[in-house]
Formats: C-alpha cells, structure tokens, sequence
C-alpha cells in the first residue's frame, strides 16, 4: 500500500527523503561538528548527544507509524453497489439505525459518518483530517495519534538543534571572522585549520536553513500544531470545520436562520475523553511513546448491517 502511494504522488516520495536526509544531516552535524569540537571528554556531551539522539530515534518512530499504519481506510465492498437503487437502499439503512451513512461514488462502496474521501489514496478515511505529503499517507482515525507525536518531536528536536548550534555558531564568529561562504563555495585556497572551520561554520549555517524549511513545512504548512489539539477537543475535523465555516459563511449571506449540522457528540464528552480516543486510555505519559492503542471509537470499526443489503 505504501509503494502504491508512491506511485500515485511522487511529491510524498520526495518529501520522505526530505524528512529522512534533515533528520540524520542534523545527527551528523550535531555529532561531529558540535558536541565534538566544543564538548570532547565533558559529561555534557554525553548527556546532550544521548538526548538528541532519543528525541530523534521517537520521532523517526512516530513517522514511520504514520507512514505505515492504515489511518482508517473504509473497506471495498464485494460487489459493485447498484446505483439505480440507491434511494431504497438509503431508506434501509435508516431502518436499521446507521443514519449517517453515505454512499461514495468513487469508491463505490457504503461509508460511516465522518469518512471522507482522498483523491490520493483514492479511498474513504474514516475521520480524515487531510493527507499529507511528508508521511505519504492520510491522516485519520488510527493513525492520527502517530502524526501529531511526530509533530511534536519535530518541534522539540528543532529547539534543541538551534539552542545547540546558535550559541557554537555565535562564539566561532566572535574568534574567527569569517571570510564569507562566497570564499568557501568559489574554492579560494585556505589554510588547512582555516579552510576546517569555514566547513564547520558552513554546516551551522546550512543546518537550520534546512532545519527551518522542513519544520515550517510539517508543522505549518497545513494546519498550524495546536490547532490539530483544538481539533480533538472539539471533536471536529478540519474537514468538519471548514465544511460548517462554509455553511455558515452561506448563511449569511443569504440571512438564513437555520444552523449548520454538526456531530452530535462532541459537545457531550469531556475533553479528557476525546484526548483518550486518540492517544489512548492508558497512562498519559503513554502519549509521549508510539504505543499501540485500541480504535479511537467503539462503532466505527464496525460494518456488520451493510453487507446484510443486496447491492
């Protein structure tokens, strides 16, 4: 399923090698640049690098739980779904208590309420909050837990990286000043110690020009983090809200008084719950560790009342 995904948007294939090469030239640099040099034989460096590199292994973790994992995909049915019959076959579902349920004409198969189809994964993700490039898949209801710890750790892995570096980067042009990258890249000929320092202050600069790119992209480039948290306390979808944000733009233009559906339990569970649907019902300390968790909700694993109908 991953290789079909690569195949179906070469941009998510690019932006995996991104996330990969950012994630170990940062180690690298950090490693043998930073903590080396400035830190050789002190307890900090121990220390330091230990934690840098722990933060960075949860969160290639967290990312290829993302990459992997199936976020929610409706099942396809058997048999192809008689279209011509669709009005009896809605009226039924009724009947039988799964109000909410829609038929999608792409995927050609019945979807519970709040699944959405991608034009990318070309399926129906339960719960979709959108599909995004640096992890190649959707994010939806089993494997959201996964993209916003991968968030997370972006972030604490790029504040480390900056509190590290500025200050080496800062001291190094106090002592040496610098003869400008334009000297380094033209190949103009260096003392062998000079010419080591310019790489050295070349990779500080490069570093978080990388480094900024790539976290600005994944944290910022869709949703902003902490609206992913609003999201879940408020039991709404990014696709919900821009849908409801709609509804009501168009009410109000047109002076409508009628209020725009929107899920009918979000406003009935606490936030800690909601919270508990995604990261799971264990310990919160759990959240910080890509743990398996059981599904978000109870029903919407379930598809028993839709192959009892003829399609």
């Amino acid at each position: 399923m991953a290789f079909l995904r690569c195949r179906r948007d070469p941009c998510g294939f690019i932006c995996l090698i991104l996330t990969y090469f950012s994630v170990f030239y940062a180690d690298y640099v950090v490693i043998q640049y930073v903590l080396i040099p400035a830190y050789s034989g002190s307890v900090w460096c121990t220390l330091h690098g230990s934690v840098f590199n722990v933060i960075l292994l949860l969160l290639l973790a967290c990312h290829s739980k993302a990459v992997f994992s199936d976020p929610g995909m409706v099942p396809l049915p058997e048999t192809a779904i008689d279209f011509s019959d669709l009005r009896s076959q809605n009226s039924h579902l009724n009947e039988r208590g799964c109000e909410g349920w829609t038929v999608c004409s792409r995927c050609e198969t019945y979807r519970p309420p709040r699944a959405h189809h991608c034009r990318v994964c070309q399926r129906c993700i339960r719960r979709m909050d959108h599909h995004c490039p640096w992890i190649n898949n959707c994010v939806g209801e089993l494997n959201q837990k996964y993209f916003i710890q991968f968030l997370f750790y972006t972030g604490e892995s790029s504040t480390l990286l900056f509190i590290t570096v500025w200050p080496v980067l800062y001291s190094m042009a106090l002592v040496y000043p610098p003869l400008g990258l334009c000297s380094l890249l033209t190949g103009v000929s260096l003392p062998p110690e000079r010419g080591r320092r310019e790489r050295r202050k070349a990779h500080y600069i490069i570093l978080p020009l990388v480094e900024s790119g790539v976290v600005w992209s994944v944290r910022h480039g869709h949703l902003p983090f902490d609206s992913r948290l609003v999201s879940i306390i408020t039991d709404e979808t990014p696709i919900e809200q821009m849908r409801n944000r709609l509804m009501k733009d168009r009410t109000w233009t047109t002076g409508s008084t009628a209020q725009p559906p929107t899920h009918s339990t979000h406003t009935r569970k606490p936030k800690l719950a909601l919270l508990r649907e995604v990261f799971g019902r264990g310990s919160v300390f759990c959240w910080l560790f890509p743990l398996h968790s059981s599904p978000p909700t109870v029903g919407g694993i379930s598809y028993s009342a839709v192959p009892d109908y003829d399609v």
